[in-house]
């Protein structure tokens, strides 16, 4: 969701997955605690930090296996409530042999974090129902689906909130990062399909798509969901499309 990594500390978690290093900002943890601070309960705070770590790095390298295909190694940041998939300056010795990124891999790459999500919580609605769970979808406001897993009473009501989290996570937050605002990935696709179309002005109007999407947003946030984190979110998306706008008309001036 980032567009700028941030500097490295002297508190990051650093480790290597499927090839690929990985640096966790601490910025992350605090945001993901707060967050998740509802009821006082520390093994559910515990529960949601764990579920935002597994699914953002799972986006993320959703990401980085698509680069990989397409001949560029990356390494990966999570920081604050989002994360990157940063392009290594050297490309990957296994895509030598493949041609340089088009319009189409680019948008392949960015549907893939979103991708990666749907595709865990595919996963995650197996194994409830392998162990002899369901899965019902309660609709918020009468249109936005919230899952909640009900597991067998032998299994302990934590594992039913841990894989409920998983499931909302990577289905909601998958949904509305396919939205088209940047920087988020359907921002991007937007953004790669507008420009193929019309080389000149694509980047403009995809920005323009930006600022009212998510203007639209931030009042759904506000007004219909009673989502602060939403509302804000999106109106600084909007406002910083906004302001990118302005900076490319003075360019241009």
């Amino acid at each position: 969701m980032f567009a700028a990594e941030p500097a490295p500390t002297q508190f990051d978690l650093n480790f290597r997955i499927a090839g690929f290093p990985v640096r966790v900002h601490p910025l992350f943890w605090l945001i993901a605690l707060l967050l998740g601070a509802r009821d006082g309960d520390p093994m559910t705070l515990l529960i949601w930090a764990g579920t935002v770590f597994i699914s953002i790095l799972a986006h993320e390298l959703g990401h980085a296996f698509a680069m990989r295909h397409y001949g560029q190694d990356c390494r990966i940041v999570l920081y604050m409530m989002g994360g990157l998939a940063i392009p290594e300056s050297a490309r990957w010795s296994g895509g030598q042999g493949r041609c340089s990124r088009g319009p189409l891999a680019q948008i392949l790459i960015s549907a893939a974090g979103p991708g990666a999500g749907f595709l865990l919580a595919g996963l995650v609605a197996v194994m409830v129902f392998a162990a002899g769970g369901a899965v019902h979808l309660f609709l918020a406001y009468g249109f936005l689906p919230i899952p909640i897993v009900f597991l067998p009473e032998v299994a302990n009501e934590y594992w039913s909130e841990f894989a409920s989290s998983l499931l909302w996570v990577n289905i909601f937050w998958g949904l509305m990062n396919l939205l088209p605002v940047l920087p988020l990935d359907g921002g991007q696709i937007a953004r790669e399909m507008l420009t193929a179309s019309d080389p000149w002005q694509g980047v403009v109007k995809s920005l323009w798509l930006s600022v009212v999407v998510g203007a639209a947003i931030a009042v759904i946030g506000f007004g219909v969901l009673q989502d602060r984190f939403v509302g804000i979110l999106f109106a600084m998306l909007a406002f910083s499309n906004y302001m990118a706008i302005q900076n490319l008309r003075g360019r241009s001036w």
